[in-house]
């Protein structure tokens, strides 16, 4: 508290909301290819609404323009292979050039915010309230962070509070995220018995090997390729000897944070207005057959 009235009233800076977004998700986290923090902004300009959301695509952009937001959180970075020319007429151009224009920040969270308990491994803990939580990648360093955020790791590993099977959960989840033209995939038997699931938000096809040797009925992550997923399920003569797959849509896996992101900045500075956008940014956006 202060006894400064006039301080009190100042509007929150830029510097103060990244500071808290940063202290709970350090950018140390991250990992070392990724490209995560304050990407367009004045650290000194003021902060009344923020809007959250997966990608800054530039429909996303615009929402935040449209929302007279002041700062645009997304958990995918902008430039994370980098750009040299960002002219208008481009894409990612584009958004940087409208939200210069418009005085709109952006800040970027990614793998630093993947391996939170307050951040996307914790939205999916607490999706399936698991029981006897381990990381799924051995090894990842513990550390406490500031809002009662811990580093856990990018993926979990626990145990269902009751038993179900393959299909009742991809359709317990189809209910809880997003609804994408894909919509949510398994492997297998959809009767198969599931107590035990491992689960890596985002792209983890890199971590097939480590969901086998969790001993996990169920992998559920996003992007699976046709190859790498056929050859796990292809590995042992027994189906049941390898975890099934469950394949959520990359961004709607990763819109479980935005909540807990939402809830966190809500906690921190009550008088900023905080929104989620409403923009689907999944890719596809139609089927047939």
């Amino acid at each position: 508290m202060t006894d400064d009235p006039a301080r009190a009233a100042a509007p929150l800076s830029l510097a103060d909301v990244t500071a808290t977004l940063e202290g709970a998700y350090p950018l140390s986290w991250a990992e070392p290819w990724d490209r995560v923090g304050l990407v367009v902004g004045e650290r000194s300009a003021p902060v009344r609404r923020v809007l959250l959301a997966v990608d800054p695509t530039l429909a996303v952009t615009r929402e935040a323009i449209d929302a007279k937001a002041d700062l645009l959180i997304t958990h995918h970075p902008l430039l994370l292979r980098g750009a040299s020319f960002l002219p208008a007429d481009d894409g990612k151009g584009a958004v940087v050039t409208a939200l210069i224009r418009a005085g709109v920040g952006l800040w970027c969270g990614h793998t630093n915010v993947d391996r939170s308990t307050r951040g996307t491994v914790g939205a999916w803990h607490d999706l399936l309230d698991l029981q006897q939580a381990r990381p799924l990648m051995p090894g990842e360093e513990c550390a406490a962070a500031e809002h009662g955020s811990q580093r856990f790791g990018l993926g979990v590993v626990g145990e269902l509070p009751e038993p179900t099977t393959v299909g009742a959960l991809t359709r317990h989840l189809a209910s809880a995220v997003p609804r994408t033209a894909r919509g949510i995939l398994h492997t297998g038997d959809a009767d198969r018995t599931v107590r035990t699931v491992a689960v890596c938000p985002g792209a983890g096809d890199s971590f097939l090997e480590a969901a086998t040797a969790s001993g996990a009925d169920v992998y559920i992550t996003s992007d699976l390729r046709h190859h790498p997923a056929l050859e796990h399920i292809e590995a042992a003569a027994d189906p049941s000897a390898v975890p099934a797959l469950i394949d959520v849509p990359h961004a709607a896996s990763e819109a479980l944070w935005l909540p807990l992101g939402a809830e966190l900045l809500a906690a921190a500075h009550p008088q900023l207005e905080v929104r989620i956008s409403e923009q689907i940014t999944d890719p596809w956006g139609g089927r047939a057959g």
